[in-house]
């Protein structure tokens, strides 16, 4: 076969025809079809950045809860801490009211033993004032010499010392 046989009409014919199919492949169906792709890959740009953004408000959310917890635990000490000394000082103030309730009936104790002893004492004066009427009227009736008077008032006192 000769290079001249060779139909270079039809040659020609098929690359217009090629050109041909491949502009209109590019232009309804490549084209499309790479906006599509692109379009595409931009959504799933999107969806990256958008579960980025997600991801990095997850870890400062989970940060900000961390700390919130922190300070929560810290606040909940401090409550405590507060909650044992307002205790130990209620207990400290109970104890120092109860000794203040102590003394006060202990010195109401006292001065009713003195109340007390005052009394006896002075019924004590008025028992011996009136053995001493008493025994000054027997030595008036009786005249005696002086061993019988001492040995009337030691009697007479003996006497007062078992009524008391």
């Amino acid at each position: 076969m000769n290079l001249g046989d060779f139909g270079w009409g039809t040659v020609l014919f098929q690359l217009i025809g090629f050109g041909l199919l491949l502009w209109l492949l590019s232009k309804f169906a490549l084209r499309p079809l790479l906006g599509v792709m692109q379009k595409r890959q931009d959504m799933i740009n999107d969806q990256i950045d958008s579960a980025e953004r997600n991801r990095k408000e997850s870890e400062k959310m989970i940060e900000e809860q961390k700390e919130e917890l922190k300070q929560a635990r810290v606040e909940a000490r401090e409550l405590i801490e507060n909650a044992k000394k307002v205790g130990e000082q209620q207990g400290k103030d109970l104890v120092r009211e109860a000794k203040a309730e102590a003394e006060r009936i202990q010195h109401q104790a006292l001065a009713e033993i003195r109340n007390e002893k005052e009394q006896a004492v002075t019924e004590l004066r008025e028992q011996v004032a009136s053995l001493s009427v008493l025994i000054a009227q027997k030595v008036i009736e009786k005249e005696l010499d002086a061993s019988e008077q001492d040995k009337l008032v030691q009697d007479y006192l003996k006497q007062a010392g078992e009524e008391l």
